[in-house]
């Protein structure tokens, strides 16, 4: 119980102890399992009741242990905290828990000593009504949360590539660098095996070192923000270069030219999986031998690449490739991993940039 506590407290999480006991019974279980750090965090229910309602909300923040407390006054705790912006979760394992359950953010109920009602009113069912359980909770929520992150930078950074490349080749041109048959390869093939690999990660301790997220912080945040636009403009640069001066570069005629920008393409968003596997860490392979499903999606994606260029060359109308050209394309494509690792040393406002355009 006591290390529980200790991980909450790192993670940015408080823990308050609001107990029915006597104010004597209750310290001293608060102060075994490190709840309570002095006396001035100890108020009882009826005292907090009494509080006037902008004292309430001064102390609540404060109190670590609330003893001889009523459900009301846990319902009340709860309310005060919510009011004050944070993200409050409950346990309880009685019937009078209820509205406290039902009014927290998250609602934790305990499976085994919990009755039907508490459990019907909460969100979350601790089987083995063990506190630590719940930072595995938080632990895999946090999991969750940052790998729905990593899949939003990879879309974003395929889709927005995509569209400026197009709109830039169309309006130059009158023609896109890819065929609909490629685009459709990219978007079924490449992002459905990214997305996977990138929304299957397990969660690492790093994650309980990070401060919680709030109700008002966005889902995109500033650093993915600026991770998005550094490797996005290094594959518009790279794909219109292709564009435009391919042949020279190169020495080819026009249909090799274009395999070659639907291979670099392609290749570019297996190293974009890569880059959007670490927001804001540099290091982007570490931990990288643990994946087996990441590395695994990697390779497929690369073996149905090379099918797609030297084998259904017809249906993708594309030309073969030989080795020169393909360790080109390798060549540009992982070196977007230092462009990507050079883009993690600019600084971003903590304030959201669509925050600050909207203000």
């Amino acid at each position: 119980m006591k290390q529980a506590v200790e991980n909450f407290r790192l993670a940015g999480v408080n823990v308050k102890m609001i107990t029915g006991e006597n104010i004597s019974t209750a310290k001293s279980i608060a102060m075994e399992c490190g709840i309570l750090d002095n006396d001035e965090s100890i108020v009882t229910g009826e005292e907090f009741r009494r509080y006037q309602e902008h004292v309430r909300m001064q102390r609540a923040d404060n109190i670590r242990l609330m003893a001889r407390s009523s459900p009301f006054d846990k319902l009340l705790m709860v309310q005060c905290l919510k009011k004050r912006g944070h993200v409050v979760a409950v346990t309880g394992d009685g019937t009078n828990d209820a509205p406290a359950l039902r009014e927290a953010d998250i609602g934790l109920s305990m499976g085994i000593q919990g009755t039907e009602v508490e459990k019907e009113n909460s969100d979350v069912i601790i089987m083995d009504d063990n506190f630590a359980s719940i930072a595995t909770v938080l632990r895999w929520g946090r999991c969750v949360y940052i790998n729905i992150q990593k899949l939003i930078q990879f879309q974003l950074t395929v889709n927005v590539a995509a569209m400026a490349i197009n709109f830039v080749a169309a309006v130059s041109t009158g023609e896109t660098p890819l065929t609909p048959a490629q685009f459709l390869w990219v978007n079924l093939i490449v992002d459905t095996l990214g997305a996977l690999a990138l929304a299957t990660g397990k969660p690492t301790d790093e994650l309980m070192n990070k401060p919680p997220v709030g109700w008002s912080d966005p889902l995109i945040s500033n650093i993915m923000w600026r991770n998005i636009v550094g490797l996005a403009s290094y594959q518009i640069a790279v794909i219109l270069a292709l564009k435009f001066k391919g042949k020279s570069i190169f020495g080819v005629d026009e249909n090799v030219v274009n395999t070659l920008i639907f291979t670099i393409f392609v290749l570019l968003q297996v190293c974009n999986m890569f880059n959007s596997r670490e927001l804001e860490a540099k290091n982007v392979f570490k931990g990288i031998h643990k994946n087996k499903l990441f590395l695994g999606i990697t390779g497929i994606i690369i073996v149905l690449q090379v099918i797609m260029v030297g084998i259904l060359n017809k249906f993708a109308h594309t030309e073969r490739l030989d080795w020169k050209q393909w360790g080109a394309s390798i060549g540009i494509a992982a070196f977007s991993w230092l462009i990507g690792w050079v883009v993690k040393f600019l600084p971003v406002p903590k304030k959201p940039i669509l925050h600050s355009l909207i203000n």
